[in-house]
């Protein structure tokens, strides 16, 4: 599996990814942040056909290029139900608190947890990962875990948002996520990546450093 990773919104640097199965030419992007005419121009780059449009959360930094790609590649867009309704509400993806009211195409389907998607024959599982919003998920695709924005690098995703709860976040990640391999990849919602392995001993908030 290939992937890329973009910063369209740089206010808020969210990662967007680009995730393809190099032999079906089948894509997803995951987080599509901004309708930046990057996220159009590198499916033909790369000669892909978008299959899926997903998000992690339903907040408005990482819903904003949906309508572009849904409107140019008529990609399905998945999210999890329990924040399915964030998409095309304002206020309750929040980009109505920096005045740009994001409004995304509905849902084609939602996702849950332990459900499997395809990229031709390559699997993506989706892991309910509740916390940061109470529909988050994260997507594992063979070695890597894109996190969205519950696992960070040296972090956690924030809480205090509607929807949030500090001991969701901590269980999805302790029940859900460090079970996970050690050297698989964590690509997160914004900043570096990381692997499961770095976060369990160095991250503050759920690793071995916490305790001391």
């Amino acid at each position: 599996m290939k992937y890329k990773t973009s910063n369209v919104l740089k206010n808020f640097w969210t990662n967007t990814y680009l995730v393809w199965d190099e032999i079906s030419r089948e894509a997803m992007y995951i987080d599509a942040a901004f309708p930046h005419e990057n996220l159009v121009s590198e499916i033909a780059k790369y000669d892909l056909k978008l299959k899926y449009i997903l998000n992690t959360h339903g907040h408005g930094d990482h819903i904003g290029g949906n309508t572009l790609l849904k409107e140019t590649f008529n990609a399905q867009i998945g999210i999890h139900k329990i924040d399915a309704e964030m998409l095309f509400n304002p206020q309750k993806n929040l980009s109505s608190r920096w005045a740009e009211d994001v409004i995304s195409p509905k849902a084609d389907f939602f996702i849950e947890d332990e459900v499997e998607l395809k990229l031709g024959e390559k699997i993506i599982k989706v892991i309910h990962t509740p916390g940061h919003s109470a529909g988050s998920v994260s997507f594992l695709v063979e070695e890597l875990l894109f996190s969205g924005d519950t696992l960070f690098a040296g972090g956690i995703g924030r809480t205090d948002l509607p929807g949030g709860n500090y001991g969701e976040l901590i269980s999805s990640i302790q029940k859900k996520m460090f079970i996970l391999p050690d050297d698989t990849i964590v690509l997160s919602g914004h900043g570096p990546q990381t692997t499961i392995a770095t976060e369990k001993i160095e991250n503050p908030f759920v690793g071995l450093a916490a305790r001391f």
